[in-house]
């Protein structure tokens, strides 16, 4: 027989820092990603963000997303607060075959959106084959 117990307050400590997440781990940032192409799409939600408070970094290969949804100030009597505020963070791991340097990025309607395009060296390519005695004939006149 199992008997397991739950403590329900446990339970709304381990909702309330995933949805709001903790001074360590900041509140999650809904994201999608696809490929078109030659190009990846990532898309962040990132509604009530002001655009000057988004800050992205790429180090090597990890892209860095941050942002800050503020708190409203003024002489009102809070009804509901649902939405999280304070501090988004996100990071990804990008692949070798992204270029990481034409990275580009645009804010709109409360989405975050970022197009990476494929590397050069990662796109396929077609290699010609020489018959044997075309090989030689290029190896003497070089």
């Amino acid at each position: 027989m199992l008997l397991r117990t739950t403590d329900p307050f446990r339970d709304l400590d381990r909702l309330a820092q995933q949805v709001l997440g903790t001074t360590s781990r900041p509140a999650v940032m809904p994201m999608d990603a696809w490929r078109e192409g030659d190009r990846f799409v990532i898309e962040f939600d990132l509604p009530g963000v002001v655009r000057d408070s988004i800050d992205l970094d790429v180090e090597r290969n990890v892209l860095t997303v941050r942002a800050e949804r503020v708190a409203p100030n003024g002489d009102w009597e809070s009804l509901a607060a649902e939405r999280p505020r304070g501090l988004f963070s996100r990071q990804l791991v990008l692949g070798d075959n992204l270029d990481l340097e034409q990275i580009q990025a645009a804010y709109g309607d409360g989405v975050l959106r970022l197009v990476v395009p494929i590397a050069e060296r990662a796109k396929p390519r077609k290699i010609e084959v020489a018959l044997d005695g075309d090989q030689d004939k290029a190896a003497i006149s070089a």
